[in-house]
């Protein structure tokens, strides 16, 4: 069995979803930039292993990257999650990781990387967005996709709407491209990923739904 370490800065929703998936891991330990978040309250009431490493701390980026690279290693993790992490890892890092770092984004990727992905989908008017699960690489938000999810983008919806229906695929799609990477089903070629013994749904979803 693989180990996990999950990267988080705030609440932790999308760690406790992937706690809660019961994954096939022999080892998952929880670290924060911030002492404060509440994630490490809902880890620790698991008896899961959590570390803190507060990048006021350090003076520089790249002094940080080395200390959180350090504190990683010493987990021995297969996999690396970024489930929240309000840091932008340097490229020195995530070359270290190649492979290893996955992260989840909310919105179709390559559309809307960065931040604000919801006003901006909601502002370009598209009619579909949703959410990403993708190996990290130095290219922001541009690494190979694992698995998307798409929900429609309705007349009515508002920022807060439209992020909270993202949230819930987001709770779907990421245990689920863990799982993957942990039972050795994932297969990168390129820039793609094939799933071993995973299915694709033919069904297509229109947004506005087409006149019957």
């Amino acid at each position: 069995m693989k180990s996990l370490v999950i990267l988080i800065s705030g609440r932790g929703s999308n760690m406790q979803r992937l706690l809660d998936a019961k994954l096939p891991a022999k080892a998952i330990t929880v670290i924060s930039n911030n002492a404060a978040a509440t994630g490490l309250e809902i880890a620790r009431s698991r008896h899961i292993e959590t570390h803190v490493l507060d990048h006021r701390a350090y003076p520089s980026r790249e002094l940080f990257d080395a200390a959180l690279a350090e504190k990683i290693d010493a987990c021995q993790p297969d996999l690396i999650a970024l489930a929240g992490f309000m840091r932008i890892l340097g490229n020195s890092f995530v070359s270290r990781y190649q492979n290893r770092l996955i992260n989840i984004h909310p919105s179709l990727l390559p559309a809307f990387s960065g931040l604000n992905t919801h006003a901006r989908a909601i502002n370009e008017g598209v009619k579909i967005h949703g959410c990403t699960v993708h190996f990290v690489t130095p290219q922001l938000d541009h690494g190979p996709i694992i698995v998307q999810a798409a929900v429609p983008v309705l007349p009515e919806d508002t920022t807060e709407t439209l992020a909270a229906r993202v949230l819930q695929q987001e709770h779907l799609i990421y245990p689920q491209a863990v799982r993957w990477f942990l039972e050795d089903r994932l297969m990168l070629t390129s820039n793609s990923i094939k799933i071993r013994e995973a299915t694709t749904d033919q069904h297509v979803l229109y947004s506005p739904r087409l006149d019957q």
